[in-house]
């Protein structure tokens, strides 16, 4: 799209400092913002410029001598870089680095302290945040819908077309225009667009019968990948993803990540799911201390790399420091003596060096789970387990299977396939519908939950520990120390803390249990890459047995010994992630041919007991809507019933005759009402 600019006006500037030309059309910005999806042009001033330059073909976007603070709080300063066409790029750091700064101040949605943004002419961004949120008017489908337009409309012409060739009189000039018209729409993906939305949606995890879900019906989670489909329907230039894998289950990240490998336009990510970077970048940023270290190569190379530059650093740092030592020392023996020239002169050229820092390194936890007792061999035992909450509907089977001492065993499956479900049946929260559990001898379980339910959001920090069995205030203060929790953190209440923060909070009370099987769901979700690195390395080193839910395939490879996947209602076992994946890969070959026996009606069952859950919902909200109603219009019509009664007294006609058509008019919708709502019970 061209926005007409009119500039024929005294105030606008001439070219050739980078305004827009008097009387010049220039092509709309397309901005995916989580408030209307398409936002014009990139404002000029405000540390903001929209480049002319022929020569700027290398970069899309530039960032010179960037500074954003808040209030006396300096996020970071002096950032400057570039981003090239068919970048692939991942924007890393701890918690509370600015990333997410960063990226809106490259949208747009903020302006920088000081420096200037500088980007190609009709450049096109799209944009998602970590908290997604859309326009809830229409359906999924017609969200998705919105982003063809164009076609949309050269559709309606075409049949407009198609209706005036069946008149004689006007058939030869619709058919002139017609031609030229479909070729256009067809080269355009005229035919192919609808296909488009439903690969998309579904790769991200949307079942068909979802797609007609109304915007206000869905999920945050659902939203949050609604605009991610969006965005990539959208096709922008410049794709900017703030945590895209939040909400979305293993099989849709790798399906993200096969869709972002064939991605011609330029990305910068924001992601702690470290395979995730590893197959889609091909540059890191590294945001730390304030600063934008760049690294070539994927997320595994960054960290190669980083870990060789703090080495070198720290080796050049001591050199130094050994240096100046010697010199000090040198020139406080003779700066009085005979050889005063020399000292003099070493301490000038000593004042001119140029200090070498010592490397920095991020503040981690001090993560220690403890020596568990010893358990017997057997830890965990499955027998003819029916998993779920109705038993009409279970969620999954499992015919025979255990979990030994020291084992280390994922479970994975599909969002919303009985995981968590599991954990929670183990721990007696819920009964199974059949079969049984059986916990081995001297087995102490340690849980880690989901989204950390069981914290008490009215407690402080200090108070959680030391109710959980820590009394020493000293040493509850020692805990949370090791745990990134010092000074005045300890006394802010537990709903006062970012997700990341609870996750603190969650792991320093699993240590203090001494459990020696851990079930932990999702124990890495809202922590930074620094300490994922330390959960994984700590749960490595653990003694006791692990059931882990997690999406983070780096987390699983060099955790599991072995894989629990829930496929199809049944419980399936393998002997590591490598061979649960190369299963699944000959399923996914010969499923079009020789589908797995019981799958299509095991799927079709689910479908069918998720429309009826639905229509469940929505019946009881109808019904409740209706008796809303049908209070309110009783109400009115005991009202208009006592004015009527009152005109009659007093012989108003007129009066009476109005109360007349009203009281009928209520009393019909009252029927209507009445009858909806008999209906939906």
């Amino acid at each position: 799209p061209k926005i007409a600019i009119n500039t024929q006006s005294e105030h606008c500037q001439s070219a050739g400092n980078g305004e827009i030309r008097p009387g010049e059309s220039i092509p709309a910005t397309r901005l995916s913002s989580y408030f209307h999806g398409i936002i014009p042009q990139r404002p000029q001033g405000a540390g903001f410029r929209t480049e002319q330059s022929p020569d700027f073909h290398m970069s899309i976007i530039s960032g010179v001598e960037l500074a954003k603070s808040f209030g006396a709080q300096d996020i970071f300063a002096g950032l400057s870089f570039d981003i090239p066409r068919g970048a692939r790029i991942a924007l890393v750091g701890p918690n509370g680095c600015g990333k997410t700064t960063l990226l809106r101040l490259i949208v747009g949605l903020e302006s920088p302290s000081a420096g200037q943004i500088q980007s190609a002419r009709g450049l096109r961004i799209g944009y998602m945040p970590q908290q997604a949120q859309m326009e809830a008017q229409g359906t999924l489908w017609q969200a998705m819908e919105a982003v063809f337009g164009d076609l949309l409309a050269q559709a309606e012409r075409l049949r407009q077309l198609e209706a005036a060739m069946a008149n004689p009189e006007r058939q030869e000039a619709a058919l002139e225009r017609y031609g030229p018209l479909l070729e256009a729409f067809e080269l355009a993906g005229g035919y192919t667009y609808s296909e488009r939305i439903k690969r998309v949606l579904t790769g991200l995890g949307f079942s068909p019968d979802e797609l007609e879900i109304p915007l206000a019906h869905l999920s945050g989670g659902q939203r949050t990948r609604a605009l991610l489909a969006r965005l990539l329907l959208e096709n922008p230039d410049l794709l900017l993803l703030d945590e895209p894998t939040n909400h979305l289950d293993l099989d849709g990240v790798e399906w993200l990540e096969e869709y972002l490998q064939k991605w011609e336009g330029s990305l910068l990510i924001v992601a702690h799911d470290r395979a995730f970077l590893d197959q889609v970048v091909g540059q890191v940023w590294e945001l730390s201390f304030g600063q934008l270290t760049t690294y070539r190569g994927n997320y595994s190379h960054y960290v190669a790399q980083r870990e060789e530059r703090i080495a070198r650093q720290q080796e050049s740092y001591e050199r130094q420091q050994a240096h100046i030592a010697r010199t000090e020392d040198y020139i406080q023996r003779y700066i009085a003596g005979q050889r005063t020239r020399q000292a003099q002169g070493r301490k000038k050229r000593l004042d001119r060096i140029e200090r070498i820092e010592r490397p920095r390194e991020q503040r981690t936890m001090s993560l220690d789970l403890g020596r568990p007792l010893r358990s017997g061999d057997l830890v965990l035992g499955l027998y003819n387990l029916s998993v779920g909450y109705t038993p009409q509907a279970p969620l999954f089977f499992v015919d025979e299977t255990e979990l030994r001492r020291g084992q280390r065993v994922a479970l994975l499956g599909p969002n919303g396939s009985g995981k968590t479900t599991l954990l929670r049946t183990v721990l007696e929260e819920i009964e199974p519908l059949a079969g049984r559990i059986r916990l081995g001898a001297g087995v102490h379980v340690g849980y880690f939950a989901q989204a950390h339910a069981g914290l008490d959001l009215d407690k402080t920090l200090l108070d959680t520990i030391m109710d959980a069995g820590l009394p020493s205030l000293s040493r509850a203060r020692d805990l949370l120390g090791r745990y990134r929790f010092s000074g005045d953190d300890v006394f802010k209440q537990v709903r006062d803390l970012s997700g990341g923060e609870q996750a603190r909070v969650a792991l320093a009370l699993l240590a203090m249990e001494g459990a020696n099987l851990l079930l932990l769901d999702e124990p890495t979700n809202h922590l930074d890459i620094p300490s994922q690195e330390i959960m994984q390395e700590v749960l490595g080193k653990f003694q006791g047995s692990i059931l882990l839910v997690a999406h983070d395939r780096y987390l699983i490879r060099a955790l599991a010994s072995h894989v629990w996947a829930i496929v199809a209602g049944q419980l399936r076992t393998f002997s590591g992630y490598d061979a649960y994946r190369d299963w699944l890969r000959e399923q996914h070959s010969v499923r079009s041919a020789d589908p797995e026996p019981g799958r299509q009606e095991w799927e079709a069952e689910r479908e069918a007991r998720r429309r009826a859950e639905r229509e469940a919902e929505y019946k009881a909200r109808r019904r409740s809507e209706a008796e809303a109603a049908i209070h309110a219009l009783e109400e009115r019509l005991a009202q208009v019933e006592a004015e009527l009664a009152r005109a009659s007294t007093a012989q108003d006609v007129e009066r009476v005759t109005k109360l007349g058509v009203e009281h009928a008019q209520l009393q019909q919708e009252l029927d209507v009402q009445w009858a909806a709502w008999a209906e939906l019970s």
